[in-house]
């Protein structure tokens, strides 16, 4: 946790922990992976691939939660997932810029961040 958990209101709390979370199953996948792809056990390779698609589980889970529950997660996800189009033209659809978002409540781009 990059905060001290005392110092922030419970639902911050619960978004700083929810992310934390998000890293480290993302983390966790990445290393799966790599082992994965260079394992030439086919045995310890089909554990490895098991292990990693359980944690992709995790991270969807957690994903699912953030949106749920964090502004701007649903919005963003509507927008994001489950599309065909190169997601930077998504973006600019969205967006009306394509340089990412206005700076409004529920934005998570840097810019609102600054």
């Amino acid at each position: 946790m990059q905060y001290l958990e005392e110092k922030l209101e419970s639902k911050s709390a619960d978004y700083a922990r929810g992310l934390t979370s998000l890293q480290e199953e993302l983390e966790a996948v990445n290393y799966y992976q790599q082992r994965y792809v260079t394992t030439a056990n086919s045995e310890l390779k089909e554990i490895v691939g098991h292990n990693r698609d359980e944690e992709i589980e995790h991270c969807c889970m957690l994903i699912e939660w953030l949106r749920r529950n964090m502004p701007g997660w649903d919005e963003r996800l509507k927008t994001y997932l489950f599309t065909s189009a190169p997601l930077t033209e998504v973006e600019a659809g969205a967006t009306g810029e394509g340089g990412g978002g206005s700076g409004a409540e529920g934005d998570l781009s840097i810019r609102a961040m600054r």
